[in-house]
């Protein structure tokens, strides 16, 4: 049986974490910046780590 290969979408948008967690970019920090508050933009540029819930699945599609 061959190796499973690494879904490349999934793994170019996540990196995973020293403790084993996936962290990713936050959505919506592209376009139509004028409506959004300087707090909002500024809280958008950290990073966030992906819910516990759909750690397993996303996982998977890795191949960790």
């Amino acid at each position: 049986m061959p190796k499973m290969k690494t879904k490349r979408g999934l793994a170019k948008r996540v990196k995973v974490t020293a403790s084993g967690k996936l962290k990713h970019k936050k959505q919506n920090l592209r376009h139509i910046l004028t409506k959004k508050t300087p707090k909002r933009k500024r809280q958008l540029r950290q990073h966030d780590i992906i819910a516990h819930a759909d750690e397993k699945r996303l996982k998977a599609l890795l191949n960790d």
